[in-house]
């Protein structure tokens, strides 16, 4: 899966109308154009797109009184809440999500209630460690990666990787079990939006051409 869909989806849940360009300076707010493909680009297409297929509904906003072309505002349909709860569920779970798609999940982790988002998790462990014996059954060599050449080196690497995410995963399962972040129906959700007047100081620039949609 793309993490660019999942991304624009949850930026304009979290906002319930959202236009373009909030959804722009909320990912790159995030960073999310360093470790994605959430390019200017690429969020005004997505959100396109998605309104045609019904995930999005567009509405045209006037002009401001100050002059300037009108917006459209984006918020999501009954089948974009499917689509977005989908995607967020099989960004936590797949072992082997992309590193942007995984960050993704992670970011809109709290929308889902805490067990849930705890078995998923562990779904995600269960996973990886059967990915690893697997492979680790058919691709370990009796003398280490070194009697393969250099290419054994490639699946030392992902062994090694699954290691650390398994890791990393039991250790996020462990602060989450322990109580750490505001789930869905626990309170007021940490707010990782920016306000329609706060400044963004991770912007990449000034709007373009696409921000007036």
């Amino acid at each position: 899966m793309s993490a660019i869909r999942l991304l624009v989806l949850g930026a304009v849940r979290q906002h319930g109308r959202a236009h373009g360009y909030q959804v722009r300076n909320d990912l790159e707010f995030w960073g999310a154009h360093e470790w994605s493909n959430a390019k200017p680009g690429s969020i005004y297409h997505a959100l396109k797109q998605m309104a045609k297929q019904g995930l999005l509904l567009a509405h045209e906003v006037a002009p401001s009184t100050a002059g300037g072309p009108p917006r459209t505002e984006y918020e999501l349909t009954e089948k974009g809440v499917e689509e977005y709860l989908a995607l967020l569920r099989e960004a936590l779970t797949a072992y082997d999500q992309k590193m942007d798609v995984l960050s993704a999940g992670i970011g809109f982790i709290v929308d889902l209630e805490r067990a849930e988002a705890v078995e998923l998790l562990k779904e995600r462990v269960r996973g990886l460690q059967e990915w690893r014996a697997a492979v680790t059954e058919y691709y370990t060599p009796e003398g280490g990666p070194e009697s393969l050449g250099h290419i054994g080196e490639i699946m030392n690497m992902w062994v090694h990787s699954a290691d650390a995410g398994a890791e990393w995963t039991r250790g996020l399962i462990a602060r989450i079990e322990g109580g750490a972040y505001t789930f869905s129906g626990e309170g007021d959700p940490f707010v990782g939006v920016l306000a329609e007047d706060q400044e963004n100081p991770y912007a990449t620039g000034i709007p373009d051409e696409g921000d007036r949609h």
